[in-house]
């Protein structure tokens, strides 16, 4: 890839392992919490089905994304797609839509992170842990994307190893009987009124997965690009997908799955029924599971920051924000600027509720929201490039063209409109900020028009 020498450059030094700890990490939080919650809307059984098709959606979505990500490495990844496919205004969609799904994840992660600190220091204020989490991946994002990467492959592999024991301990307790037992939303057998919970579901399957496609904005960062970031997308959502259904089988089959549909640590309690409270297992569970949340924090980080650095740099956010720092070469406004706003989230938690939720319990609703739109947007612009620019260099071609796209597509429309029905006024407020954003965004032409030229926004023939 060549970047026009007028622009703000970051340092390329990433390979395919760091890739591919940067796109499990930031998803991989989700296996330790908040997929539970779909077990008390469809159950077990419900949610198995709910789960398996937004899979099937990732799995189809990120091979297809991937043809994206390779023939226009660029740090501002689905903007940069949809900018190319729709102009301005398709850029400004995804560019929205991928800012509301990479900074309003953190907070609500940063939260978990406090709660289990609490666990074992009830003293800690679960919110003072959240902002000294905040400032310490702060700044070791801002210290260098080499030293940043390889602390997040670190902790990625002691997340996936926490996992791993996790279902090894559990397993001589498990019983399919136990998983299967009222699986249907409580019932025995499927029904009609079954699909209403495995539609509702959407969201915590969803968060299975939420956040592997912010390797792409890594993409400036990457030795080889063309071959580095397929190795990390394949390789991150088939461990993910194994991952997602282990703990899952291995939670719901070791006693009373409902005792575990409405909580923040099911895997804990889980290991508890089998080793007891005082095991050893357990603390080590609780212990590692931070790793878990900290590999998805920092890598989120690392995400948004690139984000709001392209953003910037396009003139679709203030140019400030689209500075490089001079000696480690890390969009670091972009990093504190994300940083602002998750630590207002967080002391904003109990100042605003919305729909009797405080404001922490929604954010990752909202997040799903932005990430949904932005999957839309990414699986159109695919099909628009391959139409307007057929000789584009494409070093990864989506398989199965254009049935794993399609699928893709369709299935995120679905989820959009099942999640809109289930979540309006959180929806209402989502589009109110994109007509907020639109509204700036007009306002700001002149910004875009004196921004430097680059040529990865702009069409090839």
């Amino acid at each position: 890839m060549e970047i026009n020498n007028a622009l703000p450059g970051l340092k390329r030094t990433l390979g395919s392992f760091h890739l591919w700890g940067i796109a499990v990490g930031l998803v991989i939080s989700g296996e330790y919490f908040g997929w539970s919650y779909g077990w008390a809307q469809a159950g077990t059984l419900g949610f198995l089905i709910t789960s398996l098709a937004i899979a099937a959606m990732y799995c189809a979505f990120i091979f297809s994304f991937t043809e994206l990500t390779t023939s226009i490495p660029h740090a501002g990844g689905p903007f940069a797609y949809a900018y190319r496919a729709f102009g301005p205004t398709g850029g400004f969609i995804a560019g929205f839509a991928t800012l509301v799904e990479f900074v309003f994840a953190p907070p609500a992660i940063a939260m978990a992170i406090g709660a289990y600190l609490n666990v074992q220091f009830p003293a800690v204020e679960p919110k003072w842990v959240a902002l000294g989490a905040y400032l310490v991946f702060m700044i070791l994002n801002i210290l260098g994307v080499g030293i940043a990467a390889t602390f997040e492959l670190l902790v990625t592999l002691l997340a996936i190893f926490e996992l791993l024991v996790f279902m090894g301990v559990v397993a001589p307790g498990f019983d399919f009987a136990n998983f299967t037992r009222g699986g249907w939303a409580g019932s025995e057998h499927f029904s009609i009124g079954a699909m209403s919970g495995i539609f509702a579901a959407i969201p915590f399957a969803i968060w299975f997965f939420l956040a592997i496609e912010g390797a792409s904005m890594a993409a400036e960062e990457a030795k080889d690009p063309q071959r580095t970031i397929p190795r990390a997308f394949i390789g991150g959502i088939l461990t993910l997908t194994v991952l997602a259904l282990g703990v899952m089988f291995f939670a719901g089959g070791v006693g009373d799955w409902t005792k575990l549909a409405n909580i923040n640590d099911p895997l804990p309690q889980a290991m508890k029924i089998i080793v007891g409270s005082s095991s050893g297992w357990l603390h080590m569970l609780v212990w590692l599971g931070l790793f878990g949340l900290i590999a998805s924090f920092h890598g989120i980080i690392m995400g948004y920051s690139r984000q709001i650095f392209a953003l910037a740099r396009a003139g679709y956010l203030p140019k400030p924000l689209s500075r490089v720092n001079r000696r480690f070469r890390t969009p670091h406004w972009g990093i504190i600027a994300g940083g602002v706003v998750g630590i207002a989230a967080i002391f904003s938690d109990s100042l605003i509720i919305i729909g009797g939720q405080p404001l922490t319990a929604n954010i990752v609703t909202m997040s799903v929201f932005g990430a949904i739109v932005m999957y839309i947007i990414s699986m159109a612009s695919l099909f628009r490039l391959r139409r307007l620019e057929p000789r584009l260099t494409r070093p990864f071609r989506a398989p199965m063209y254009p049935l794993a796209p399609a699928f893709a597509l369709v299935m995120a429309v679905i989820s959009l409109v099942a999640m809109i029905y289930y979540n309006q006024l959180l929806f209402l407020i989502f589009a109110v900020m994109m007509l907020l954003g639109y509204a700036y965004f007009r306002l700001t032409r002149r910004a875009r028009d004196t921004a430097a030229p680059d040529s990865q926004l702009t069409l090839t023939e």
